[in-house]
């Protein structure tokens, strides 16, 4: 049987998920996980290269897992783990700044923004926190790592890492190569749909939250810009807020949007707006369902992380034996 690939990706706990990362990420992940050997991880160890109040980090790292689940990651047939569970991670990194040029790290485009963003913390993590990605990339012997337009960089920065290693002691690491998924539909702002919906958006409402209540989603749609006239046709230039709205229910009922249009033709925005926040409201419900009862028994939530970083553990040690051996290490 021909052994299957693996994909490795992961997010940052740095807040309550939204339908944009249902419909941008999670989505394609549950997808991939019945064609390749998935390894999806909360990459707590990234969070705290800002600072973080410690409740928080751990609250928001189980409801990340949550979340995951409840979306349609599979933990028995993917690999979901916590990425701190996982020490090969730290110890593969610091065998990695050996081998990384200074020059390298510093025209890393990431860095220089969050070094603007976060003046007053310009860390030695956020410095090498390619250096970490790289590791928890090469630990598993990913093929494949599905990466944004911001991520390239720090995919490149790995390849040249591995095939660097390989190159000094022979061949030790898979170079993985970019997986470009499918897009997924971009969701805007509710109350600027000129801009991408954010999770750290000041305005509330003009975020779906994956964890607001049917009353909530309905409320915000309800309260959504729409755009002069009252003709319900998608034209993302002329009519951005109408065309996010016909977006949300394509995503919600699986309509074109032609047949959306047809739908509407001759009625106004207010029933628009009353269909779209039904069927959004009932298209996360059994999500936010799900959500909440594995918040409620956090021990089948730890029990799925524990096995998930038992799983990712045996193979991230298999890597690092081999690195270790390779530079030199004594191991018994």
């Amino acid at each position: 049987m021909e052994q299957r690939k693996v994909i490795l990706s992961g997010v940052t706990p740095s807040g309550i998920l939204t339908i944009g990362h249902l419909t941008g990420a999670l989505t394609n992940w549950v997808k991939l996980q019945n064609e390749y050997d998935c390894y999806y991880m909360i990459a707590d160890l990234h969070a705290i290269t800002a600072k973080q109040t410690p409740a928080e980090l751990r609250k928001r790292t189980l409801d990340t897992a949550a979340m995951f689940i409840a979306s349609g990651i599979d933990p028995v047939n993917s690999t979901l783990f916590i990425q701190s569970h996982v020490p090969e991670h730290s110890q593969l990194t610091w065998v990695l700044n050996t081998f990384t040029g200074m020059g390298e790290c510093s025209r890393m485009t990431q860095f220089k923004d969050k070094s603007r963003q976060h003046s007053e913390n310009i860390n030695v993590g956020l410095f090498t926190y390619p250096v970490l990605m790289a590791a928890d990339i090469l630990l598993y012997q990913a093929d494949l790592v599905p990466v944004g337009e911001d991520q390239k960089q720090h995919l490149e920065l790995t390849r040249n890492l591995a095939q660097r290693f390989n190159h000094n002691y022979s061949d030790t690491f898979k170079v993985p190569e970019p997986y470009i998924p499918e897009i997924g539909a971009r969701i805007m702002s509710l109350q600027e749909p000129e801009k991408k919906m954010s999770k750290s958006d000041p305005i509330q409402g003009s975020i779906i939250f994956l964890t607001d209540t049917d009353e909530q989603i309905v409320g915000k749609i309800k309260r959504a810009v729409t755009d002069s006239g009252s003709e319900v046709i998608f034209d993302e230039e002329n009519k951005p807020g109408v065309a996010n709205l016909m977006t949300l229910y394509h995503i919600a009922t699986g309509k074109s949007m032609s047949e959306i249009e047809s739908e509407f033709a001759g009625k106004g925005y207010g029933d628009f707006k009353s269909q779209v926040g039904d069927s959004v409201a009932e298209f996360i419900s059994p999500i936010r369902d799900r959500y909440n009862e594995l918040i409620a028994n956090k021990d089948e939530l730890a029990k799925i992380l524990i096995s998930g970083g038992e799983k990712a553990r045996h193979t991230a040690l298999r890597t690092l034996r081999k690195v270790y051996k390779k530079v030199g290490f004594v191991q018994f």
